[in-house]
């Protein structure tokens, strides 16, 4: 009985990333092999795809969570092409897609059998079609993991508004043990039906088991045991970075004081978003964080979904993007990039320009360093140019495998026959990228001033970017 106890006591660790390394110096816990997907993955997307992209009208989150739509025929994407979106991610770099199978609506974009109001409802591809189906096929026919977004928080017509049941007694209490009922099935079919996935994301959480939320993690657990689960009140395996502009503070660890990432464990909402933004070093779990915004989020606009007459300026800059990616990727977070297929079914030309320009400048910037090397359980790691060279970034990475044992570090330059520091630090991570002063020097190093333990460093780099 002892020895079955600890294996499920590890067992539950592992997937709450909870699982110290057992080498070298106690540093902290490490990620489960699911996470390790987050981090290696770096960027992807989410598709918010839904009825009122068909009304014509700007969308206003608060009418559309409790004002049903009128005629659900106004669906109906002639062009729809998966393929089309899927390119258009992969070509900015993104290894992850994950798509919105049901939102505020509750409208479903498979085939359900357990909720009426789907596909099946609508005229479009007399009533067979299957997005959720489609989406899965073209993300493994151009090598991306697909993920799907379960919005059950809200449903504007069942009535469910913040997960409860609109009503009193006995009625309204019939009706949210059916809505939990409901939702576990829906659960249970998109994680059986289109194969692994790379997460089930439940937007704005599936709240709490033993009260108005329904009891979805099992399900995921049974049906999807490599996935990422994201998240009800016990458990998320990443964390929300505290803002959608696509970028996290620094530092930023991925380890975290809960194995959760909602707020009723902290004082106060500032505090809170603060630890979401920035983790805890001396956090007990393995809870990165995500970096999100929507690409149609400049000139004053935050659109998660298409919306008339911003083709031609909600797109954010290429700058801003370049900006965000090192202010997320760059500071140890995962950035997802919003994206918005129009009535057509299909992302707007500019859009895809735009992350097709996100992926050349990346790969342009960060493509091909100047310098580059590793080491193990070496404080110094120095890069010999041979002669004077000129460099403007860096880029370091530590095996997060074994936890992140980087605590301080600086960045030095071996110019005028003298080392002079660069760069200083705290947090690595999965990666660290940042810019410093145009610096001409004959060689650069790496030098650790406080770690855990032995430091892993799989990558130090330097760059010379230009504008």
């Amino acid at each position: 009985m002892k020895k079955i106890a600890i294996a499920c006591l590890l067992m539950l660790q592992l997937f709450q990333g909870d699982l110290y390394a057992k080498t070298g110096e106690i540093q902290g816990p490490v990620p489960a092999p699911h996470q390790m997907k987050w981090h290696q993955a770096e960027m992807g997307v989410v598709f918010h795809y839904d009825l009122h992209v068909f009304d014509g009208e700007v969308y206003g989150q608060g009418n559309n969570r409790i004002n049903p739509i009128e005629d659900y025929n106004i669906f109906n994407p002639e062009h729809l092409d998966t393929d089309q979106w899927v390119q258009a991610a992969k070509a900015a770099g993104a290894k992850f897609a994950i798509l919105t199978a049901t939102h505020e609506t509750g409208f479903g974009l498979w085939q359900s059998d357990v909720n009426p109001y789907c596909l099946k409802a609508v005229k479009w591809r007399d009533g067979k079609g299957d997005i959720v189906r489609d989406f899965v096929n073209s993300c493994r026919k151009y090598g991306i993991q697909p993920g799907i977004y379960i919005g059950i928080r809200w449903n504007s017509l069942l009535g469910i508004h913040n997960f409860k049941a609109e009503g009193e007694g006995e009625f309204a209490r019939n009706r949210q043990a059916w809505y939990k009922r409901l939702c576990e099935k829906m659960v249970t079919e998109l994680c059986t039906r289109y194969g692994e996935l790379f997460m089930i994301w439940f937007d704005g959480g599936a709240d709490d088991p033993k009260g108005m939320g329904p009891d979805v993690e099992p399900i995921v657990n049974k049906y999807q045991p490599n996935c990422l689960f994201y998240h009800n009140v016990n458990r998320a395996d990443l964390r929300w970075g505290g803002s959608e502009s696509g970028t996290v503070g620094y530092p930023c660890w991925s380890s975290f004081p809960y194995p959760y990432s909602h707020s009723n464990a902290t004082d106060g909402v500032t505090d809170h978003n603060r630890l979401l933004a920035h983790g805890d070093p001396n956090g007990k779990f393995w809870v990165p964080a995500m970096a999100d915004a929507p690409l149609r989020g400049y000139n004053g606009r935050h659109e998660w979904f298409w919306e008339p007459g911003d083709d031609d300026k909600a797109v954010y800059p290429l700058k801003e993007l370049v900006d965000m990616y090192e202010k997320s990727v760059g500071r140890n977070a995962t950035l997802m990039l919003g994206l918005t297929p129009n009535p057509e079914g299909l992302i707007p030309q500019g859009d895809v320009s735009r992350l097709q320009e996100l992926g050349k400048e990346i790969e342009r910037r960060f493509g091909t360093p100047l310098l580059q090397t590793s080491g193990e359980g070496k404080k110094k790691l120095t890069l010999p140019a041979g002669k004077e060279v000129t460099a403007n970034y860096y880029l370091i990475q530590e095996d997060i495998a074994h936890g992140e044992r980087i605590r301080a570090y600086r960045i030095e330059a071996l110019s005028g026959g003298k080392w002079k520091t660069v760069a200083r630090g705290t947090a690595v991570g999965h990666k660290r990228i940042e810019s410093f002063p145009a610096t001409e020097a004959k060689a650069f190093r790496l030098v650790i001033e406080q770690q855990t333990a032995d430091p892993i460093i799989t990558n130090f780099s330097i760059y010379h970017i230009k504008p």
